[in-house]
């Protein structure tokens, strides 16, 4: 089946949409113009993470630097700010600006699954995959729209891999060198942009050699492995100049032991399962999951089972048939083996125990196997609404039928939620954050120290004119990602310092001025304290 049919009329040429086409692409403008609306108003909140890539993008734009990596780490790549980098140099630091080619990367997203699912299933299930891609509460949007690295650019890369793969296989693809090459370049970008991508680059690159491992003996696969050099390059140079124990892997290995004591197997499982997945599939809201999410978080395995269980037969039934029939089990396969590995991956770690509400953002990149996971019931729910199965077969189409229809009613109900209560909270603590910026902005002080949450976000509020120093809650130097800001404002002679009213930093300050005839802070925005003494507090000196 095809997409749209082209069509002759009065002259111009346009393309024809079947009625799934036309449903999903309804769907795929409600998403998109939902999330527009949220970009707009800077929701989900911004934070200093974030605002360490808009930096990078206003430095890249204004040609001051060329990072490899996000300030401050060796192995989270800076794709996104330089996407960003032009628009911010045009039009200045804003949240909506730099979030625009997240918008953009999702908008992909949905038409490339979309024209995968359609390849690999049916015209329906493929607009239903995408009504359910186009709801997005809190931790969902936060994961597409947000500028915190590598997820919502590796995702369109992993499902244009896949296309290419199904494309090569049925025959479709005109230049075929061409095509593995820009495979190849995607492998190498993803890589480059976030790890946690590496078991569906992984089950694809299978893919690709089980489609066409033969031509992947000659120039295809010189093609191939240069592309992935190519887009690789910038971490392969990084690292080569990175002092002993600052290379990739060595950094990556110490953030990923420094989680203390290791939970027990159990206790991961379960907050990976029950906590982790209904999350990153938009089923909870951020403060945690019901039984009835959970309930999905134990389906979840019982589903990748079903799932394989039906690829491979489908695989043994196109036995004798083309390439082109028998790559789609094959890459369904890969969807639920990537799926498998990064729950692997995920499970492995202290914090999917210690913290799963805060760490099932790692779990997003499992909606790019939400196709293959859910065909085991949408295959049930035909089946008996068609009539062609027996009683067992009715009663197992029903209850698939049901669990369609619950998830969808649940991301649907948790979604307006969130979009009619739960953006206050978002829009508060921005108007503040930019009434801080405007007060600093206007009457300084334009040096001052402060906490990792407030710096880098008050920076790019204030396009640089305001510059932070990172401090810890007891005044000692904190993470300063970016040291020529540490510098700047160790230079002052007579730095501010900006605080939550009541932290633990406002508190020792306080302590620390009593005696002082400035004790008194400059005064009061937004929900922080501005402190300016006439000579500098710096305790760690």
């Amino acid at each position: 089946m095809v997409v749209s049919h082209p069509k002759q009329h009065r002259g111009r040429w346009r393309p024809r949409l079947d009625r799934p086409a036309l449903v999903a692409l309804l769907f795929g403008l409600v998403g998109v113009g939902y999330r527009l609306v949220l970009t707009l108003y800077t929701v989900p909140v911004s934070n200093s993470d974030e605002a360490t890539f808009g930096l990078a993008a206003l430095h890249i734009g204004q040609g001051r630097e060329r990072p490899v990596f996000l300030y401050g780490q060796h192995y989270m790549g800076m794709l996104e700010s330089y996407l960003a980098a032009p628009l911010v140099a045009v039009a200045g630091p804003s949240w909506p600006v730099l979030r625009l080619p997240m918008l953009a990367l999702y908008a992909v997203f949905l038409y490339l699954i979309y024209r995968l699912t359609r390849r690999l299933c049916t015209p329906w299930f493929a607009a239903f995959v995408v009504g359910l891609l186009a709801l997005g509460p809190e931790r969902v949007v936060r994961d597409q729209l947000t500028v915190v690295g590598g997820r919502p650019e590796v995702k369109p890369a992993v499902l244009l891999m896949l296309l290419i793969t199904v494309g090569l296989a049925a025959g479709t693809v005109r230049h075929r060198w061409l095509a593995v090459g820009l495979f190849g370049l995607l492998v190498g970008l993803a890589a480059w942009s976030d790890w946690l991508i590496l078991p569906y680059l992984a089950v694809a690159g299978l893919a690709l050699v089980w489609a066409v491992r033969r031509e992947l003996l000659g120039w295809s696969g010189l093609l191939l492995v240069a592309g992935v050099v190519v887009g690789v390059a910038p971490m392969i140079y990084d690292n080569l100049r990175a002092a002993p124990g600052e290379d990739s892997l060595s950094v990556f290995r110490e953030v990923s032991t420094k989680a203390g004591p290791l939970p027990p197997w159990s206790d991961r499982i379960r907050g990976g399962l029950l906590e982790g997945v209904p999350l990153a599939h938009g089923l909870c809201p951020v403060d945690g999951c019901g039984r009835w999410q959970q309930g999905f978080g134990l389906l979840y395995p019982v589903l990748l089972v079903a799932a394989a269980v039906l690829a491979v037969l489908a695989y043994r039934r196109a036995a004798g048939a083309s390439r082109g029939e028998r790559v789609r089990p094959v890459v369904q396969l890969a969807l639920v083996a990537g799926a498998t590995l990064t729950l692997l991956s995920y499970v492995r770690s202290p914090l999917a125990a210690t913290s799963p509400l805060d760490n099932a953002r790692y779990l997003s990149v499992l909606q790019l196997s939400l196709p293959a996971v859910l065909w085991p019931l949408w295959v049930a729910a035909v089946a008996c609404w068609r009539g062609t199965v027996g009683a067992l077969g009715r009663l197992t189409g029903a209850l698939a039928t049901a669990i369609l229809a619950a998830l969808t009613a649940t991301t649907l109900v948790i979604t307006v939620l969130f979009a009619t209560t739960g953006v206050g909270a978002s829009r508060t603590e921005e108007r503040q954050a930019r009434e801080l910026a405007t007060a600093l902005r206007a009457d300084g002080p334009h040096e001052v120290y402060g906490d990792y949450w407030t710096c880098n976000r008050l920076i790019f509020n204030t396009d640089e004119t305001v510059i932070c120093g990172v401090l810890d809650g007891d005044l000692s130097p904190g993470q300063n990602r970016y040291l020529p800001y540490w510098r700047q404002v160790g230079r002052a002679e007579r730095p501010g310092y900006v605080v939550e009213v009541g932290s633990p930093m406002d508190r020792r300050l306080r302590r620390l001025l009593a005696d002082r005839p400035d004790a008194a802070p400059v005064r009061e925005v937004g929900g922080y304290r501005v402190y300016h003494p006439d000579t500098p507090v710096r305790p760690w000196r």
